[in-house]
Parts: structure tokens; sequence; C-alpha cells
């Protein structure tokens, strides 16, 4: 009588075979997926480094941007108040870089803002340059005007004349120029208070308010002043996008967000213009640039942040 070990059939060797062969195929499938996780946790923590030294590195460049404009300012002394909105616009704008490299970045938007404010930040240096150059010649003439003075008094009481005369000219360029130049995001508050605001949801209309400086060369009249609303993406805030809407500059038909007309005397005028938001619009969070011109001239620029 047979066993029940004697009734089980014996594995050929075939089906020994083909086992051995799928048990090498799963484990070469498990050391290929072992070797391709390990690759890709290197290959993530070689792009996070990557990202940090990007961080680190724009970080420099900022530092440096600013420490160098601090320097310049230093340099220059008295002559750096004359560019107080430029300055303002700098440091805004290195304020808001800032923000984003502390928050959730990205490298090449906080690069080509960066791009940008190097672009400002020479631009800055080069008035600088001019308005020192200017100062310098003026302060070489008036020592050559001084040197003939003693040389000869008819002569003196001529270069005196011509001197003052130059100097006023000088001091009274023949094109408008603005100071206490600022703008504000508003918001009403009751039925006839408006409070200053920085939140981009209670922004009901921006205020901007500025100073056309005293000029007694420019002719005086009627003046057409276009201001400029350019928000965060650089789109300009205006009415309509026809040309009922445009002024021609250098050549260059350009959007305006608001235009005013001013009964120029030649003298210290206060102007303040708002710009109303539509119901239906959307502000963005970021830095609004405001540009304001008269005819082919740039006479003032500011800026204001809003979160």
């Amino acid at each position: 009588m047979e066993t029940p070990a004697q009734n089980q059939p014996i594995p050929s060797p075939n089906a020994t075979r083909w086992l051995y062969i799928l048990l090498a195929i799963f484990a070469l499938i498990i050391i290929g997926l072992s070797i391709w996780l390990i690759s890709t946790k290197s290959n993530l923590r070689v792009l996070q480094e990557e990202k940090e030294q990007q961080k680190i590195g724009l970080q420099h460049e900022l530092d440096s941007l600013i420490l160098s404009h601090n320097e310049t300012k230093r340099a220059y002394g008295d002559l750096a108040d004359s560019l107080t909105a430029k300055d303002s616009l700098i440091q805004a704008n290195a304020i808001e870089i800032k923000q984003l490299l502390n928050t959730k970045w990205e490298y090449y938007k906080i690069k080509k803002k960066l791009e940008r404010l190097q672009v400002i930040s020479q631009g800055y240096v080069r008035q600088m340059d001019s308005l020192y150059t200017v100062n310098r010649e003026l302060t070489e003439e008036n020592e050559r005007i001084r040197e003939e003075f003693n040389l000869e008094r008819k002569r003196n009481v001529q270069l005196s004349k011509v001197k003052e005369e130059l100097t006023d000219v000088v001091e009274m360029a023949a094109e408008l120029r603005t100071f206490n130049v600022s703008a504000k995001a508003m918001r009403q508050r009751g039925s006839s208070r408006e409070v200053e605001t920085d939140k981009v949801k209670r922004v009901e209309r921006v205020k901007i308010c500025f100073t056309i400086a005293e000029n007694k060369v420019v002719q005086a009249g009627n003046k057409n002043i276009y201001i400029r609303i350019a928000a965060p993406d650089n789109q300009i805030l205006a009415k309509g996008r026809g040309d009922e809407y445009s002024f021609m500059h250098q050549g260059e038909r350009l959007q305006y967000s608001i235009m005013e007309s001013v009964e120029y005397q030649n003298k210290n005028e206060e102007i303040c213009v708002y710009w109303d938001k539509r119901d239906t619009q959307e502000l963005t969070e970021g830095l609004y640039s405001i540009d304001i011109y008269e005819g082919e001239t740039l006479i003032g620029q500011t800026s204001f942040n809003l979160r």
C-alpha cells in the first residue's frame, strides 16, 4: 500500500528553474527600485541645496546693492537730498524683495525684480553723478570769475552780472519740477471721511498730492499734467485703452490714469488729485509706482505699497 508522500508528484527540474528565474527577476526589480528611490532622494536633496544657495545668492545681491546705494548717498552728502523720490522708490523695492525672500518665493520672479532694482539704482547713480558734475562746474566757474575780479575791476563788474544771470538760469531750468510728491490709498469711512489704508481689499481710491515748484523761466498758462499709476505687474491703471486716454511723450503714446489741467502762474502750486477704483476692478498686492508728466518731461515720481 502506497503512503501519501509517495502519491505527491515530484517537481520537475524545469519548474524549479523557472521559479528561481522569477525570484531573481523580483530581486532585480526590488534592487532597481531601491536604487531609483535612493537616487531620487539624493536629487531632491541636491535641488533643495541649490534652491537654498540661490536664495542666499539673491540675498547677497540685494544686500550688496543696498550697501552700495547707501554708500553713494553718504558720499554725495547734501546732493542726495535732491533725489529723495528715487531713493524712496529704491528702498520700497528692496523691502518688497526682502519680503519675497522671507516667504514662499520664486527664483525668476525675485531675480527679475532685483534686476529692475539694479537698473533703478544705476539710474540713481548716473543722476547723482550729473548733479555732482554740474555743481563742480558751477564751483569752477565761480572761482574763475573771482580770479578775474581780482585782476580787473571794470571787467569784474560785467562778469559779476553775467555770473548772477547764469546762476539764476541754472537754478530755474526751463522745465516744471515737483516736490512733496506723495501717494496714498484711501477708503471711505462714514459719509464724508476718508482714511488711509494699505490693505488691498479696502482701497476705494488713490490720492496723489504734489507741489509744482516756482519757476520764472517757464511760460505761464494752462498746463496739462498726466499721471500714470503702474500696478505691480507694470500695467497702467487707465480709464480706457483708447487714444482719448493717452498722451504723447518723446514720440511714444502713453496711457494715463489721471489728467489734470493746471493754470500755472510761475509760483508754487499745490495739487491733489484722485484716481477712483471701479466697482468691478480688482487690485493686487505689491508696489504701485507713480509717474507725473508735463509735456515731454517726467516731473515727479513716488510709490505706495498694498498688502
